[in-house]
């Protein structure tokens, strides 16, 4: 059998399989949430990732939020200070 004809073949079967007997969805799907698990995002929204590490210093995202307006001040600071004004 041609390698083309395996993978139509597959593809169908596939198309057919059913599920095995002993795997009942009603009884697997009663107690589901429909959406329980989709994220929900505000129009402008930027989702990152945090390593897990990061992720242990903040509680939630307020935290987040905080510390990063907190580096943006230091950047400002910074960034208005003038070289020879650092550790004066």
């Amino acid at each position: 059998m041609l390698r083309e004809e395996r993978m139509k073949k597959n593809d169908t079967s596939e198309m057919n399989d059913e599920l095995r007997p002993e795997y009942d969805l009603s009884e697997l799907l009663k107690d589901g949430i429909r959406g329980k698990y989709v994220a929900r995002y505000r129009a402008g929204t930027n989702l990152v990732l945090l390593d897990p590490d990061v992720a242990k210093a903040f509680p939630d995202e307020a935290a987040v939020n905080e510390a990063l307006r907190l580096v943006i001040q230091l950047s400002e600071i910074q960034r208005r200070q003038k070289p020879g004004m650092i550790g004066a």
